[in-house]
Formats: structure tokens, sequence, C-alpha cells
């Protein structure tokens, strides 16, 4: 394997260490690192930490991540116990249903809910129709903190349901045969049982509400609320010109919050894999009666699949097919496909859904295959590199993506000839993979962590060499990984916004980006009819995942 091993020595430390030592230069210099005026110096750390609205836009983003955590982490605890341990009806729906939140980019879902419960979106309209005033302002804090709490609930259900699966059912089964109700049981046991799943899953939430961009922009900025990411949107041309020595010390302020928090759920999941493997084995558990609480449980899980799927969406596909909006008018005497036409009538928008469709398919089997090439090259190698990569490959999930997309643009414009990079797929693509090598890698990884050692021992034993033992043995053992990372990289490339926000150009848009660019120019038709095509793109991946059986 000397032969894999030596491009991922040489080309990985430099893919993902490139751009964080280009955003930690920048923040040292006074002027931009193409300015021939460029020094060294703190001038720049001085202006943004002397800053009101870094301050402000710092104490938000906590408020954000604290709060959208104490909303997700115990109601998707819950949730993961309702659908694992009890006897709730309707569970060959609901847990496809949990994953869509996931898969949804944000910036849609943000859009939607504009449409449905904004000043005058179509559940804002009724509440006021019936009761005379509506009852909940979308754009402020608190409605910011509550959807992205909502929005962020399956994320905590993935790994608390996996830690569920996994525990001694004996302790259930002693608890019940005392008499304690469903609730006590959860609370007593269970739940208190996955409490590193738990408390990995609030770590994850508090990072995320870190790298939110996409749910501030559209539904805090018309409230003046501002956090990190918006900031340093805002910073691009705060004096005129590209303040990149500024805004790469917000970046710098960012990743040293992010990036105790990644190594950290590192740690978290690792201690919660030990956890779990205690005891149960063979042990088979009946299903907690709820009686007629099951009803309650799933019209409560019902509820919440509404407000945080079934009224995002809703506003999308409404707002797609009508051509007026507003207090006192009714949308369905004003349905149309001339959103639809109209998008067709703009070369760029199509341009933008082709690349979109090439990057999803094409760019993610590429990503794929450098994903295997790593992950090939580290199986059973005994080397300290290999520990090197577990830390690498999380380094560019510690940034967020408008951070990430920006690092990737200023490599693109400090390495010589790197410049038609720039705007390019190429370059989309170069970041899209590098920011979620992480996550593409995990899924080969442990399909190769399945294989025996006795597999590829045998072939080698009847003379195949180590490259014929990959074609024949390895590969093929794996294909269900590399279709799994394959499927979960399509979804991810059609949902990202935010990493492409600097780096699309002329001819090279993508939908995401382009649905940031079009929402601040106000052109909402366009982005509702390009929001739904977004959605019936990753549908279709959503889809082929769930029929192929492929689990996050």
């Amino acid at each position: 394997m000397i032969w894999l091993r030596l491009p991922t020595v040489a080309i990985l430390p430099v893919l993902v260490l490139l751009p964080v030592g280009i955003v930690v230069y920048q923040s040292f210099l006074d002027e931009p690192f193409f300015s021939a005026a460029a020094r060294l110096s703190l001038s720049s750390y001085q202006f943004i930490l002397a800053e009101p609205d870094f301050a402000r836009a710092f104490l938000t983003s906590f408020l954000l991540a604290a709060g959208m955590t104490a909303i997700a982490v115990p109601l998707g605890g819950v949730l993961a116990f309702l659908v694992v341990r009890t006897d709730l009806p309707g569970k060959s729906w609901i847990e496809p249903a949990l994953l869509v939140p996931i898969v949804l980019s944000p910036i849609v879902i943000a859009f939607g809910y504009v449409i449905a419960v904004g000043p005058v979106g179509f559940a804002s309209l009724a509440a006021k129709a019936v009761i005379g005033f509506v009852p909940w302002n979308l754009y402020s804090l608190g409605s910011l903190i509550v959807i992205a709490g909502l929005t962020h609930v399956p994320h905590v259900y993935l790994f608390s349901s996996a830690s569920l699966r996994k525990l001694n059912l004996e302790l259930e089964e002693q608890a019940r045969v005392m008499g304690a109700p469903p609730w006590r049981v959860a609370l007593t046991v269970s739940l208190p049982l996955a409490w590193p799943a738990l408390v990995y899953s609030g770590v994850l939430i508090f990072f995320l509400g870190f790298e939110l961009f996409g749910l501030p922009l559209i539904i805090g900025d018309p409230a003046n609320v501002l956090v990190l990411t918006t900031y340093l949107f805002k910073l691009t041309n705060i004096m005129g010109t590209p303040s990149y020595q500024l805004m790469a010390v917000v970046v710098v302020a960012i990743a040293l919050v992010t990036l105790p928090l990644v190594y950290l759920q590192r740690y978290l999941l690792r201690m919660a894999e030990r956890y779990v493997t205690m005891g149960g084995k063979g042990v088979q558990s009946r299903p907690l009666r709820l009686g007629p609480w099951r009803w309650v449980a799933l019209a409560c899980i019902v509820l919440w699949l509404l407000l945080a799927i079934g009224l995002p969406l809703a506003g999308v596909l409404l707002r797609a097919f009508v051509n007026r909006w507003g207090e006192g008018i009714n949308p369905f005497q004003n349905l149309t496909l001339q959103n639809f036409i109209d998008l067709a009538e703009h070369p760029n928008l199509i341009v933008a859904i082709v690349n979109t469709c090439f990057l999803a398919t094409a760019g993610a089997g590429a990503a794929v295959a450098v994903y295997a090439v790593i992950a090939l090259a580290t199986h059973r190698w005994k080397s300290r590199f290999v520990a090197m990569v577990d830390y690498l490959v999380l380094l560019p999930r510690a940034m967020p993506g408008l951070v990430a997309g920006l690092a990737f643009l200023w490599v693109f414009l400090f390495v010589p000839y790197l410049g038609a990079v720039r705007s390019s797929l190429i370059g989309l693509w170069l970041a899209y993979s590098t920011v979620w090598l992480a996550f593409g890698l995990r899924l080969i990884s442990a399909s190769l962590s399945q294989i025996a050692p006795e597999l590829e021992e045998a072939a080698r034993v009847i003379g195949a060499r180590p490259g014929r033992a990959l074609r024949d043995v390895t590969l093929p053992l794996i294909r269900f990984g590399l279709v799994s990372s394959w499927l979960l990289c399509f979804m991810i490339f059609v949902r990202e916004y935010s990493t492409g926000v600097y780096l699309q150009g002329p001819g090279t848009e993508v939908l995401g980006p382009l649905i940031v660019s079009l929402f601040g120019g106000g052109s909402l038709e366009l982005v509702a009819a390009l929001s739904v095509v977004n959605v019936a793109l990753v549908a279709a991946g959503l889809a082929l995942a769930l029929r192929l059986g492929v689990r996050l």
C-alpha cells in the first residue's frame, strides 16, 4: 500500500493546513496579504477586540448556541427513547422523516419560515384573521433560538438512538419488574445510561450554533440580531475594500471556540462507544407499553415535524407557485408557473442547476475516491501519521462553511498559479471535499474496520499482489460503504450554501450560494423556484439512500 500512502502523506497535510495557515498569517497583517504595504501588526486584533459589534456578535452566538442546545438535547433524547424503547405507533415513517431537517439546506428552511410565519406569512395571516393579531415575532433572537433548536433535534436523535440500542436491557427489565412506569424508566434508567451520547450531542449542537449562517442571516438580520458568521459576512467591504485582515481575526476567534469543541466531540464519542458495550448480549426486551399515552406521544412528534419540516416546506412550495403575496391576497387565486418560466429564462440560473447536479454527482464521486485512498492508505498502517490523520480530518470541520470558503479563497489568491481555480468548479470541489472530509471518510473507514484481516491475508497467501488483493477482495467488500459515502456527499454538496459564498463566480454558480445572493437582492420568486429545485434534488438523494438502506 506504499503507493497509496505516499500521496496521502504528501498532500493531506498541505490541503488541510494551508488554508488554516494563511488565515492565521493574514490575521497578523495590517493590510490584505496581496497589498505591497502589508506589514506584521496586531492592529487588526486591536480593532476587532475593541469593536462593539464583535462583542455583541460573540455574545449573541453564545446565547444562540446555548439556547438551541437546551431545546434540542432534551427533545432529541426523549424522541430517541420513544422510538427505540416504546411501542410508539408509526415508527416506520417517523425515522425516515427525522432525517429531513438534517439534509435540507438551512437557507431553504429559513426562507420557508419567512413565507410561513413571517409578518405576512400564510400562518401569520391565518392567525391574525382568527384572533386579530399575530401572536409571534419571527424576526427576533427568541424565534431564532426556537427554530434552530427544533430543526437540530434530529442530530441529537441519531446519536442517542444508536446509544440506546446498545444498552443493557436487563436494567430496564428490573425497573419494569419493580413497577416503574415508562417515564420513570426513561428518566432513571435509559437516558442516564445514554448520557455520554447526550453530552456528545450537546457539544455538537453547541458547535453548530457557532456555525449557523443561513438562519441568522434571513431571520436575525431584519431584527439586527448579529452573530459571528453574519458579522464576518458584513466585514467583507466594511472599509470600501475587502477587509481581509479584519475578517481573518474573526475567523481565528471562531476557530478558537469551535476547534476545542470538535476534539471534545471526538473524545466523548469514544467514551460513548466504550460505555454502551456493557452487558445485554442476547437479551430480548419487549417495548415499554405507553397505553393511551402512545397517541399523545405520536401527536407531539407530529406537531414537531409540522413545525420543523411542514411549515418551511409549505412556505417554499406555496411561494414558488404564486405570483403575488401579501395581506389581503388569496394565494390560491394567484397560482402560476411563471416563477419557473422566469427561472428558465435566466441562463445563469440554469447553469447553477447544472453545476449543482454535476458537483453533487461527479464531484461527490471524485471526493469519495479521494476519501477511499486516504482510508485505504491508513488501513492497518502502524504509524504515528495515522494518529495525525485522525486529527487532520477533523480540523476543516472545526471551521464553519463560510470560514472554510473564505480560507480557500485566500489560498487561491495567495498561492502562485492557483488564481484560475478561484472562480471555478474545481475550487468549489476542493473546498466542499475538504470541509466534509471527516463525514465521507468515516463511512468508508467503518466499512474497512469490518473486514477480517484473514480475508486479505488469504489473497496474499495464494500469490496475489497488494494491488490485486485490493481490487478483488477489499474494494468489493467495502462497496456499500463507498456507495453510502457517495450518497451522503451528494446530499451535502446539494444542500451546502455557505462554503461557496466567496468562491462562486460567473458561470460557476451553484444553488446554495446563489440563493443567498438572490435573497439579498430581493428576488423572492426566483429564490422560491430555486429552493424547490434544491429540495427536489435532496429528496431524490434521500429517497435513494433510504431505498438502499444507508444509515447516517
